[in-house]
């Protein structure tokens, strides 16, 4: 067996323990190359839930939430990402971010992808005061609370962060950074 040469830079994507569109995010990671996957372990958890079957390119390095310190976020302090991308974010993962809170693997490659000044787009959960989401079985009605909606808009006034607000807006704002980071020939 050969083993291969990590490209650099790469994406580093964070899944946190959201339901919300996340067969859609797994969607467009399997879309991209040279992928680090950080899995929370809520993320661990909704993997479990909804039975996804990751079935990830060969490209996508997976990182899971096992170690104390998150030793897996080294890497942005060596280049090796031009860009992280947190979807689905949860209103919990939202407010540690706003927060400065960095008690797991995804607000940790949060913390550190600002201090490296790495564009970060985060496609938070909580946008509006009323959403339909998937829930394991199946869809449901959510009441984000105010203070989930005021977090989220304290989290766009971050440095280098783009919030998303729909899947579509996740995949233009992918797709632009995609073709921004993209050798041209």
């Amino acid at each position: 067996m050969t083993k291969k040469k990590l490209v650099t830079p790469r994406w580093g994507w964070a899944l946190t323990g959201s339901g919300h569109f996340f067969t859609e995010c797994l969607e467009i990671i399997r879309s991209l190359d040279h992928v680090d996957l950080f899995v929370s372990k809520a993320a661990a958890e909704v993997v479990r839930m909804y039975k996804h079957d990751l079935n990830l390119p060969e490209t996508v390095r997976i990182f899971k939430d096992t170690t104390a310190s998150a030793a897996p976020v080294g890497g942005f302090y060596y280049n090796v990402y031009h860009t992280l991308v947190v979807a689905p974010a949860t209103s919990n993962t939202v407010a540690k971010c706003v927060y400065g809170i960095s008690d797991n693997l995804a607000t940790n490659v949060f913390a550190q992808a600002g201090k490296c000044r790495v564009p970060t787009i985060v496609f938070a959960c909580d946008t509006a005061p009323e959403l339909e989401t998937r829930a394991p079985k199946d869809i449901v009605m959510v009441y984000p609370r105010r203070i989930d909606l005021e977090n989220t808009e304290r989290l766009k006034s971050f440095e280098a962060t783009q919030v998303v607000e729909s899947l579509t807006i996740l995949q233009e704002a992918v797709a632009r950074r995609h073709a921004e980071t993209t050798p041209q020939p």
